[in-house]
C-alpha cells in the first residue's frame, strides 16, 4: 500500500478511516486542499508553501484521486474534509472536556457552526469572525491574542481554501503553544446545513462537488471550472511514491 506521494514537493498521506485514531491526538497543521485549490498551486506561492509546510496533507479531491490515476497509474484512498470531520465530531463528542476554537467568514456562520457543536455535546467553544485576509500579507495579532490567552485544543479554519492554508500556517509559526490546525473549510457547512446536503455514499462516489454546484451555482460553478487546470499540471509533474 502506497504511504504518501510528492507532487510539487507536498507530501499527500494516503491515509484512510482506520489512521483517525492515530493521528487525531496530534498536534500540527492539518489542511485539506480542493480541486480548485491545487489548479492555484503555479500561481499562489504562499499557498503551494503552506502545504508543503503543513504536517498533515489529505487527499481531499476526488478529482485529484482520479487524474493520479488515470495520468500516473498511482491509487489512493480519498480522505475527504466531509469524511474527517464526521470522524471527528465523533471523537470529540465523546471528549467534551476538548476545547475548539472556530475561526469563521461570518457572524452567520458563527453562530450556525456554534449551535451544531452544542448540539453534539461540546462546551468549550470559542468564536472569532476573521477579517478580510490577503493571502499574499497575511497578519492577525488580534488572533494571535485571543488564541494564546485561550489556548485551545483544537482551531477549525471555517474560511476559503487558498487563504485558511496559509493562516494556518501563520498560526502555527506564531503560537507558543501546541495545537491542532485543522484546515477544513466550508464542510463544516455539510453538518450544519449551510450548504448542500452529503452524505457517506455521495462522499465516497466523488460527488459532492456536483452537489454542491447544485446548490450554489454562482459560486462553485466557476471555481470547477478553473480547477480544469489542474489535470495539466499532473499530467506535465513528476510524483515521487514511497
Amino acid at each position: 500500500m502506497i504511504k504518501f506521494i510528492k507532487f510539487y514537493n507536498i507530501k499527500f498521506q494516503n491515509f484512510n478511516d482506520n489512521d483517525f485514531m492515530k493521528i487525531i491526538n496530534k498536534t500540527g497543521l492539518f489542511v485539506f486542499p480542493s480541486g480548485p485549490g491545487l489548479s492555484l498551486i503555479e500561481d499562489s506561492p504562499n499557498y503551494l508553501i503552506s502545504l508543503k509546510k503543513a504536517d498533515y496533507v489529505f487527499f481531499d479531491s476526488g478529482y485529484f484521486v482520479i487524474l493520479l490515476r488515470i495520468f500516473k497509474r498511482i491509487k489512493v484512498s480519498k480522505f475527504s474534509g466531509y469524511r474527517f470531520l464526521k470522524l471527528f465530531f465523533n471523537f470529540i463528542s465523546a471528549h467534551k472536556t476538548k476545547s475548539i476554537f472556530l475561526i469563521n467568514p461570518n457572524k452567520k456562520k458563527s453562530l450556525s457552526n456554534e449551535k451544531y457543536l452544542r448540539k453534539i455535546g461540546l462546551k468549550k467553544i470559542y468564536n472569532y469572525v476573521s477579517p478580510f485576509y490577503n493571502p499574499n500579507n497575511l497578519t492577525d495579532k488580534k488572533l494571535l491574542q485571543k488564541l494564546k490567552k485561550i489556548k485551545p485544543d483544537y482551531i477549525m479554519t471555517n474560511i476559503g481554501g487558498g487563504t485558511q492554508e496559509v493562516l494556518g500556517l501563520y498560526l502555527k509559526d506564531n503560537l507558543n503553544f501546541q495545537t491542532t490546525i485543522l484546515c477544513t473549510g466550508g464542510a463544516i457547512s455539510y453538518f450544519t446545513g449551510d450548504e448542500a446536503p452529503l452524505n457517506n455514499f455521495l462522499d465516497k462516489i466523488y460527488l459532492g462537488w456536483f452537489f454542491r454546484i447544485i446548490f450554489n451555482p454562482k459560486f462553485f460553478l466557476v471555481r470547477y471550472i478553473k480547477a480544469f487546470k489542474l489535470l495539466l499540471i499532473v499530467r506535465k509533474n513528476k510524483i515521487l511514491i514511497k
